[in-house]
């Protein structure tokens, strides 16, 4: 939060906690420490299947070894360091590849000109690696929880924000250049009740736009991976995150009125009334705002936080909150359908009435939070093809009569239209210009719809085939794998961006939805390499989710995890969050209530910033090192994945079958050289 201005968000705006203090020492034990590391990723590797750790060092070495050795210091694998992978900034970084075949913890030691030895890491099974990753993800909404329905944890002991209960609903305001609010808010004179929901990120707010995507994705992976977040899955059962959620959206979406409220809470301040202040003016625990400054005016709008409506009742809705919040209650209907049928068909009618609303031939800017700037989302077709893709399962898939009411009974209707918007995307201005994030769920979307398809028997007529939306999904991954090969530390995103960790969570997904659709292990070494980039391997050497691995943010832009939270990596810690992670700069602005971190004062990655990026663990720094419910969401998806293998419910083999054939005369080997060079769009 940046007390100057306006926080710029664009794209963005347990595994046992052990002390930092206790692993950095592991780090390297020579005098070469600070001349050479071995980066690991942190939640380990995978018994049995291709791993890769990164050397990099000052003093170039192409005839060093390696060698891996247990805890009891048997050395178990040995091999010469290479391929020589790149430079980065002052360092050159060789991959160091392996496979370990019996469980237990591991160390990698380089001999050479220099030497170094990385911190230990687990070789198990991916259930044995992943599950706690999935616990510590839905850790991180629990504690973004707002309203009278918040979970106590070390973290959390009041609820916060009873006012919204009885809020005041604005039209959208305007904006100057800066996004400073012109005039007066102007009240449209309803007032609902928009408490309850998830703080969107390590501020206050309350987005539709996050809240659409991230119940999307839970929504699917309880569906798809019931033994990891679903009713079967224990201590991580993401089933009553995903209702509060969805309960929240539907306080947003009036279905009696046809209304669309999209914001809780302003983030910006006011040009004409600069004494105005908002939310992100402030530095302080949740429950404090209900009553904040007594009867101080300047700070009215953070005691009564305003709504904001999309416009008047049954007007045309932004097509990407359109398809996203049409998927949130489809898949709630599929989800809920059996243990809560009048819940299930409540949302079934909504995302019928919703879908119908989408205005398909927007002008300007789509509508996502106010300012536009916060999320400035720029596609929304793949969003509809989701919508529509979920719609036709909520019909296809329910074993019980479906309300009377809906507009439309046909799975076959939704079909098409999902068909239709794959295609519109496919031949639109934004194709394989993104991997799956908040801004691009088309790496989703184009899974489900192919999965959609072959459930319907492959109708005649549709404006996609399976091969279309797979030949588009490949795309995106080679797009992805060219920019690894660029890489030295193989990942498929560039660094010095926004929203570079989330897009690595979203690319193992990707990954793991092509190799099950085409049997096809072209990019599966890739999806466990992505995984493992923000998990520790990468040039920094620190994971990017806090309690998943030994070294992680600790001094988060996130306010109860700063204020409450320890300074050490020691608990109580926000686990699960997943932060912005590296970008091209680290923002600043000090604000009263912060605890400074790190306590001393020093860059301790500092001296690993290069090749126009950089990573900065310090709680000015919203733009690394802050935490929000998107950029968290796409890594639940990615440890189901990494564990299950395949979602609980598979495609006929027959259809698979035919696909891999199809795709096994088209593809190219993916590490060959590809014409095709990665384009990123993102503004945040």
């Amino acid at each position: 939060m940046d007390p100057q201005t306006s926080k710029m968000r664009s794209p963005r705006n347990h595994l046992p906690l052990i002390a930092v203090g206790a692993v950095v020492l592991l780090v390297s034990t020579s005098a070469w420490a600070a001349n050479a590391y071995v980066r690991v990723n942190q939640l380990g590797y995978e018994l049995g299947a291709p791993g890769r750790a990164y050397f990099m060092t000052r003093v170039p070495d192409n005839d060093a070894t390696f060698s891996i050795v247990n805890s009891g210091g048997t050395a178990v694998f040995s091999a010469p360091i290479g391929p020589r992978r790149g430079a980065w900034g002052r360092f050159t970084v060789y991959a160091l590849d392996f496979t370990i075949a019996e469980a237990g913890e591991y160390t990698i030691a380089v001999h050479g000109r220099t030497t170094a030895t990385s911190a230990p890491f687990q070789v198990d099974t991916a259930k044995a690696l992943y599950s706690q990753g999935i616990r510590n993800a839905l850790n991180f909404y629990q504690n973004e929880r707002d309203g009278a329905e918040f979970i106590p944890t070390p973290l959390r002991t009041s609820a916060a924000h009873l006012n919204d209960k009885h809020a005041t609903v604005f039209e959208s305001p305007e904006f100057d250049n800066n996004d400073l609010i012109l005039g007066d808010l102007k009240p449209t004179g309803a007032v609902i009740d928009a408490s309850g929901g998830w703080w969107d990120a390590g501020d206050y707010l309350k987005f539709v736009q996050t809240h659409s995507y991230t119940v999307a994705l839970m929504l699917i992976g309880i569906r798809d991976f019931p033994e990891q977040m679903g009713a079967r899955s224990g201590a991580s059962n993401f089933m009553h995150e995903a209702k509060f959620g969805l309960n929240w959206l539907q306080k947003m979406w009036d279905d009696n009125t046809e209304t669309l409220y999209y914001q809780v809470g302003i983030g910006t301040d006011f040009k004409d009334n600069p004494s105005l202040l908002s939310d992100h003016d402030l530095w302080r625990l949740p429950q404090v705002d209900d009553t904040v400054g007594g009867t101080d005016p300047t700070l009215i709008y953070v005691r009564r936080r305003p709504v904001f409506a999309a416009g008047p009742p049954g007007s045309k809705i932004s097509p990407n909150l359109a398809g996203r919040l049409a998927a949130d209650f489809a898949g709630c209907s599929q989800v809920f359908r059996k243990s809560q049928p009048a819940f299930a068909d409540k949302c079934l009618v909504a995302a019928e009435h919703v879908f119908d609303l989408a205005d398909t031939s927007p002008r300007g800017n789509l509508i996502t939070t106010a300012p536009f700037d916060f999320y400035g989302e720029t596609e929304w077709r793949d969003d509809m093809e989701l919508g529509g893709a979920e719609l036709y399962f909520a019909l296809a898939t329910a074993d019980a009569s479906l309300p009377s009411t809906l507009p439309h009974s046909d799975p076959l209707f939704y079909l098409r239209a999902a068909a239709h918007w794959a295609h519109a995307y496919i031949t639109g201005p934004n194709d394989a210009r993104d991997t799956l994030n908040l801004y691009d769920v088309s790496g989703l979307a184009h899974f489900e719809l192919f999965r959609a398809i072959a459930n319907a028997g492959h109708p005649a007529g549709l404006e996609v085939s399976p091969f279309d939306l797979l030949h588009d999904l490949r795309k995106e991954l080679e797009n992805a794998a060219a920019q690894a090969r660029s890489d030295p530390f193989d990942f498929g995103y560039p660094w010095g961006v926004y929203d570079t960790a989330t897009h690595g969570a979203g690319l193992s997904v990707e990954a793991h939805e092509y190799a099950l659709l085409t049997k096809s292990n072209s990019f599966e070494a890739y999806s466990r390499r992505w995984a493992g980039s923000i998990l520790g391997a990468n040039p920094w050497g620190s994971s990017f989710i806090v309690g998943d691995g030994v070294i992680f943010p600790d001094c988060m832009q996130h306010q109860v995890a700063n204020i409450v939270g320890s300074l050490n990596g020691q608990p109580p810690v926000l686990a699960g969050a997943l932060v912005e992670g590296p970008n091209s700069f680290a923002a600043t602005g000090f604000l009263d209530g912060m605890r400074k971190c790190p306590p001393n004062g020093i860059d301790v990655y500092k001296k690993f910033d290069a090749n126009g990026a950089l990573f900065k663990d310090d709680q000015q720094s919203y733009s690394t090192v802050e935490p929000a419910i998107d950029l968290t969401a796409p890594s639940f998806l990615m440890f189901a994945w990494r564990i299950a293998g395949a979602p609980a419910t598979l495609l006929p083999k027959e259809v698979i079958s035919v696909v891999e054939d199809q795709m096994n005369n088209f593809e190219p080997n993916p590490l060959s050289p590809t014409r095709r060079s990665p384009a990123r769009h993102h503004l945040h």
